[in-house]
């Protein structure tokens, strides 16, 4: 499915994490790109010349050729300076038309970079492709997609999670499985009286059981819920997953991250791979499926 994928890449462990998934969800025919960002303020210091970004790019595109040579791929090289981390991957994304971005999870690495004090936000809230994220330590386990989870509430981001799960899952031999993370309407937990009410653990399980229900008459989908904090039992279920795929609002995921959204909680904790649907990427689909079939060709003999 995805066919031009960028991999965030440094000298830490989370770019050798990025690699070890983009390797996993790049298409047969796909291409990868590594990238590497180096500061730059692209605003020369009057009498500076350009031996310094010269001598960056260089020292940047020496470590991607050595991170393709210790990953046995084939992968473009590009090298770029911006004055973030963050604001240098959505440009080359945007440059390069990928449709999938690849960075690794640790503190220290580039997702690390891009959450401390990257001023940034707005730039990056317009990602205009997914946004795949390794756990720390994925390269030493990388693990094939047997079962591939979405986050599921029946909002048209979650649809599309969905469907992106699907193409993934036939691509892979993969099965399905969809999760919704449910909760009291606000009078029940403010304790007002609501018509016919009814004990709160009763509450719980009628509605554990009707997003189950839900969930099974989508088709090919086993279906998982449970009450509480979206966050944190997506985390939990993303544990028996090998890949979890969730929906942005937003114009991107980096923009949510930021604000403390499920997105943050999922990249900070899940045990697994994590792949976020950005608006981008939604329009790309969208557009894609809206493009008219080839025509039958009729070979002559």
């Amino acid at each position: 499915m995805f066919k031009n994928v960028i991999v965030g890449v440094d000298a830490r462990q989370g770019g050798r994490d990025a690699i070890a998934l983009a390797k996993q969800l790049v298409a047969q025919d796909g291409e990868l790109a590594f990238a590497y960002v180096y500061r730059s303020d692209r605003m020369p210091v009057r009498g500076s010349s350009g031996a310094f970004e010269a001598s960056e790019r260089q020292r940047g595109l020496d470590l991607l050729s050595t991170a393709r040579v210790e990953s046995n791929v084939q992968a473009k090289l590009l090298a770029a300076g911006s004055p973030s981390v963050g604001r240098g991957l959505h440009e080359l994304a945007d440059r390069e038309n990928a449709d999938l971005l690849v960075v690794g999870s640790t503190r220290h690495g580039l997702i690390g970079r891009v959450l401390i004090g990257d001023d940034t936000r707005a730039a990056l809230g317009g990602a205009p492709c997914a946004i795949a994220i390794a756990p720390a330590g994925y390269a030493e386990r990388p693990s094939t997609l047997s079962e591939i989870g979405v986050g599921f509430n029946e909002s048209a981001e979650s649809e599309h999670a969905l469907s992106v799960a699907r193409l993934l899952a036939a691509e892979h031999g993969a099965r399905v499985s969809a999760f919704e993370a449910v909760s009291l309407p606000g009078y029940l937990l403010s304790g007002a009286a609501a018509p016919a009410a009814a004990p709160i653990g009763d509450a719980i399980v009628d509605l554990v059981a009707d997003a189950l229900r839900r969930i099974a008459a989508l088709g090919g989908v086993e279906p998982h819920a449970a009450y509480g904090v979206p966050g944190e039992e997506l985390a939990l279920y993303g544990a028996a997953v090998d890949l979890l795929i969730i929906g942005s609002r937003s114009y991107g995921p980096i923009g949510r991250i930021v604000h403390g959204s499920v997105s943050a909680h999922l990249a900070r904790t899940a045990r697994c791979p994590l792949l976020v649907l950005t608006r981008g990427a939604r329009e790309r689909f969208a557009s894609d499926e809206r493009k008219p079939a080839p025509e039958a060709t009729t070979a002559l003999t």
